[in-house]
């Protein structure tokens, strides 16, 4: 296996859970410094740019999220396009934009049409991330689970699976659970002796 990354950066999600209450926040904070994350990933919107600023004063980088936000994608309609029409395209430009007057040393795009992606890339002046957001972000993202192909039930546009390794899990398990049953596992040879 080669390895290219000279060191990884560990990203403590965030997202909305802890329902805008500060003190509630800065114990999520605390908890993501402790576990050695390197910085805090906030999703939502424009509004949550006083709440960016706080956490990048208090010294902590954050990664902001904008466009289909997995937290609040029921609020968003589902896991679905977002920024389709000129009026919500202009908001998640607002989105991106109060992140980086925020503080924010990067924004994430997910799910947006390579038009906006493309935009809002080329408004900001930190790097941006895009998950099917299109070519024009700096870095790319995609999640290990989608990549690996481990769900078949969702399987989002933008998402290019490289391996099938769910149909190779339910396999492994199914044919564990056979073996079990069959009473050939465990084996002599998977005991201990003492």
């Amino acid at each position: 296996v080669e390895y290219n990354a000279q060191r990884v950066l560990i990203i403590a999600e965030l997202g909305t859970s802890h329902g805008g209450d500060p003190g509630k926040a800065r114990e999520m904070i605390a908890a993501a410094a402790e576990a050695g994350a390197d910085c805090v990933k906030i999703e939502g919107n424009r509004f949550q740019a006083p709440k960016i600023e706080a956490v990048v004063k208090a010294g902590i980088p954050v990664m902001g999220h904008i466009g289909l936000t997995p937290q609040t994608a029921a609020a968003l309609g589902g896991f679905k396009l977002q920024g389709k029409d000129d009026d919500s395209a202009n908001l998640l430009l607002e989105d991106a934009l109060s992140y980086e007057r925020a503080g924010a040393f990067c924004v994430l795009m997910e799910c947006l049409p390579l038009s906006l992606g493309t935009k809002i890339h080329q408004a900001l002046s930190v790097p941006t991330g895009s998950t099917g957001a299109g070519p024009a972000g700096t870095g790319f993202n995609l999640n290990t689970y989608d990549l690996l192909g481990m769900f078949d039930a969702f399987k989002p546009k933008f998402v290019k699976i490289y391996r099938e390794l769910g149909l190779d899990i339910v396999s492994a398990f199914n044919s564990w659970n056979a073996d079990v049953k069959s009473k050939s596992y465990p084996a002599e040879e998977h005991c201990f002796k003492g």
